[in-house]
């Protein structure tokens, strides 16, 4: 997927819920410039991903996959969770909220 077609995901999934790009960028905590007709949104962090999939009421592999996701060391790990047909959407929103915490943890530890 490339940066386009993600910023074209987001855009579709926020009109779909009629939601306004200000109250997307109130809700999940990102800026409005970063976030205006979605074009900003390139590669964006882990973090900003689960920002706006909360504020979007989806699940974060969700918005992992279709922003084809992995972190900077190069972990398939959340698109691996995303991916996995033998979880349900409630298991993989725990793993990946798990996981991201574990490398919240550690990033903090070696700082």
């Amino acid at each position: 997927m490339t940066d386009r077609d993600f910023s074209s995901f987001v855009r579709d999934v926020r009109k779909r819920a009629h939601v306004a790009t200000r109250e997307l960028s109130d809700s999940a905590g990102v800026s409005n410039p970063y976030l205006q007709g979605e074009r900003g949104v390139r590669r964006p962090s882990g973090a900003v991903l689960r920002q706006l999939a909360l504020a979007l009421r989806m699940t974060t592999p969700i918005m992992y996959l279709r922003a084809n996701f992995t972190p900077e060391n190069g972990s398939a790990m959340p698109l691996a969770i995303a991916t996995d047909r033998d979880l349900t959407s409630k298991q993989k929103q725990t793993l990946a909220e798990m996981y991201e915490a574990f490398c919240s943890e550690n990033e903090r530890s070696a700082k």
